[in-house]
């Protein structure tokens, strides 16, 4: 999976003749169709997009291949993917969320937080998910400047300077 980046998912059919709507994970949103045709996690569908417009929370758009409301429904939750090389390089302080999940966290002191297990935006700004040591919970970190001043992907690491009280004192390892 390391070679695709997940651009967007399909969240249902949209009217009555084959269109879906669609939840795009691009800075631009548009961009989701930008980059020729976009395949299934398991490589297995292969879908042309065209954008025919916008809802709420999303767009809509026509695969191809897909000409019914009923085939349209039946992709709800389908994660849509395209090869890495298709991607422009991120600008300096930008990254592809795939590029953050599994990178160790650490405050600026040198504790271990946790290791990053998704990325969220829930419309404000990005949210790290850190999965703390040892346990199946976890924690949202803000991902901005002041809260995640360090990205090293080079040396798989984050530093954090977190809002106090944000993490167990029990959680750092």
């Amino acid at each position: 999976m390391e070679d695709r980046v997940c651009l967007g998912a399909i969240a249902g059919a949209f009217g009555v003749r084959g269109e879906v709507r669609l939840k795009s994970f691009t800075a631009e949103p548009e961009d989701v169709a930008a980059y020729g045709a976009l395949t299934s996690e398991d490589g297995r569908q292969s879908y042309e997009i065209t954008l025919t417009g916008q809802t709420k929370n999303g767009l809509t758009a026509r695969l191809s291949g897909i000409a019914t409301k009923e085939q349209a429904d039946a992709l709800r939750g389908t994660r849509l993917y395209v090869d890495r090389a298709r991607l422009p390089e991120p600008e300096e302080d930008e990254f592809y969320h795939a590029d953050l999940i599994e990178v160790e966290v650490f405050d600026t002191g040198g504790t271990r937080l946790g290791t990053v297990k998704a990325v969220h935006n829930h419309g404000a700004t990005d949210l790290l998910e850190i999965r703390l040591p040892g346990s199946a919970a976890t924690v949202l970190l803000p991902f901005t400047r002041d809260a995640v001043p360090t990205v090293d992907l080079t040396a798989g690491r984050i530093v954090a300077d977190p809002p106090e009280g944000l993490f167990p004192d029990d959680a750092k390892s």
